[in-house]
């Protein structure tokens, strides 16, 4: 079973590494490492805040007991999630990587124990730009606004409700040192956040431009033959619909040509068909580097070649193709293998009123047919 991911970062799940037709099991397999990855990271940030609260009731402004209270919720909080995780439970929910339970959970226990020790309110807001900061990283811009009105709103609300003092502990030389490491702890933290951030936006940009690239080799592929570098059947013939639509819409004429190499097989047969590949990689190369930039090339079949000469009058359409054939005739073929010739057969015909590409196609070919019948090397007008 595969899943259509989608090569991009959706913004609501959080997922950055989405590929398209990726199989079920990779899929979870790898949503549940990111999840491990994050959930690791905010214990990490939990056991900072333990340790700045321990340098506080160190320095006496808060009680040693409190500091457990934090770590002993901290844990519990982190484990049920890391729980939840590896259960798989959240990989049925839109929010698989519990982005914003894990924010709400951790917005509470902030405000906890902002109103239970204010003292050290100053270890707990600093998590709320932290969290902050994740939001504006992960969210999309209005439901970041939300989110981050919400906080805000919040604290608010909880310091004027409950009058708590907004005080930052510098009594003492440990309590100072303290309330600086908060500060520091807490810039060291944003900075990581956004140092991930950007080597996932790089990752991002470079998958982007990757697939970029592959799509437009995909397109290439998809119109181009590969042997020759010529069109395919399909989009020359595509090409020529529109040509035929756009020259009878605007009166003026459009030729085509059906283009034989002479006795192919019997190149094949005789020298080979590694020889008889590049005699029609060759063969086409010289077509593009003797053609107008408008003039649409494409392999019809086979060694059978279509060229469309847009705005091209019936003579100027023979004339054209006589040059091309003298060209290819007078090529030094023998570089391939000694002995070697190659000839062309071209049958030209062009638009008549109201007529459509197949009837004119089908002209074309019998004009080829004729030009075959009259000894090849030649070509034959409809």
């Amino acid at each position: 079973m595969t899943v259509a991911a989608g090569s991009f970062y959706d913004p609501v799940n959080g997922d950055f590494e989405a590929v398209d037709g990726e199989s079920l099991p990779h899929v979870l397999a790898r949503r549940l490492r990111r999840r491990r990855q994050t959930l690791i990271l905010a214990g990490a940030s939990h056991v900072i805040n333990i340790a700045l609260l321990m340098l506080f009731a160190a320095a006496g402004t808060i009680s040693a007991a409190l500091v457990a209270a934090f770590a002993l919720c901290a844990t519990c909080k982190v484990a049920t999630f890391m729980a939840i995780s590896e259960s798989g439970l959240s990989d049925r929910w839109k929010d698989h990587f519990l982005a914003g339970p894990y924010t709400a959970t951790t917005c509470a226990l902030m405000l906890a124990f902002i109103y239970i020790a204010p003292a050290v309110a100053v270890v707990f807001l600093c998590t709320f730009f932290i969290i902050a900061n994740v939001i504006a990283f992960r969210a999309e811009p209005r439901r970041g606004a939300i989110a981050c009105a919400i906080m805000t709103g919040s604290v608010v609300a909880l310091f004027l409700m409950a009058d708590l003092p907004i005080v930052l502990p510098s009594s003492t030389p440990l309590e100072r040192t303290a309330t600086l490491l908060t500060f520091a702890a807490t810039l060291a933290r944003i900075m990581f956040i956004n140092i991930f951030a950007s080597r996932l936006r790089d990752n991002l940009y470079r998958r982007s431009a990757a697939l970029e690239t592959a799509y437009k080799r995909i397109e290439e592929l998809a119109e181009v033959d590969e042997l020759t570098g010529a069109l395919n059947r399909r989009s020359i013939m595509r090409l020529l619909d529109a040509e035929v639509v756009r020259c009878r819409q605007n009166g003026i004429a459009c030729s085509v040509a059906l283009i034989d190499l002479d006795l192919f097989k019997q190149i094949n047969d005789k020298f080979g068909h590694l020889t008889g590949d590049e005699v029609l990689r060759t063969f086409a190369i010289s077509i593009f580097a003797n053609v107008r930039a408008i003039d649409k090339f494409g392999r019809f079949g086979g060694e059978e070649f279509l060229l469309v000469l847009p705005e091209t009058s019936h003579d100027s359409a023979a004339r054209m193709l006589d040059r091309l054939r003298a060209i290819i005739e007078a090529l030094d073929w023998s570089a391939f293998s000694e002995g070697l010739t190659v000839t062309i057969s071209a049958g030209v015909a062009t638009l008549r009123e109201n007529e459509t590409s197949e009837s004119m196609l089908a002209r074309a070919d019998l004009a080829l047919y004729a030009a075959k019948e009259r000894g090849r090397n030649r070509i034959a007008a409809a």
